[in-house]
């Protein structure tokens, strides 16, 4: 079994998945996402991911305020876990996501990737961050 994780934004979904062993997390795709309000495409390409990767759990980047509240994207993110748990039948972890996005932008900047490529990947990075996160709390269980 492995852990997918998922970083859930208007436009994309960056994908990660654990390795067999649970310890690191991959990056393995950025679904596109053509409509905000439509997610049957985005579904279908996670269950099938899920079904190639023999996916057991998912973690879900939960977007918060630097004060630890709340605001309309944790609320859709909360809408997309119910939606993901419903379709999938998998239970859906949310995960504190505060500061993946620029962690993923500064490992892109020492890694020397060009400022205009960033974004094809940083979703893709932050989704591995958030897994990662996930996976390391896991172990110290």
């Amino acid at each position: 079994m492995r852990i997918m994780g998922l970083d859930f934004g208007s436009k994309t979904v960056g994908v990660s998945i654990s390795d067999s062993l649970l310890v690191t997390a991959q990056g393995i795709e950025i679904i596109r996402r053509k409509e905000e309000n439509k997610l049957r495409r985005t579904l279908a390409r996670i269950e099938e991911l899920i079904r190639e990767y023999e996916v057991g759990e998912i973690v879900l980047g939960l977007p918060r305020h630097m004060n630890g509240t709340e605001g309309v994207r944790a609320e859709l993110t909360n809408e997309f876990k119910e939606k993901l748990e419903r379709r999938t039948g998998l239970p859906v972890i949310l995960w504190d996501e505060r500061l993946t996005t620029v962690a993923a932008d500064k490992a892109m900047t020492e890694a020397g990737v060009r400022r205009e490529n960033r974004r094809d990947y940083v979703d893709m990075i932050a989704a591995m961050l958030i897994l990662q996160g996930y996976l390391d709390k896991k172990s110290m269980e």
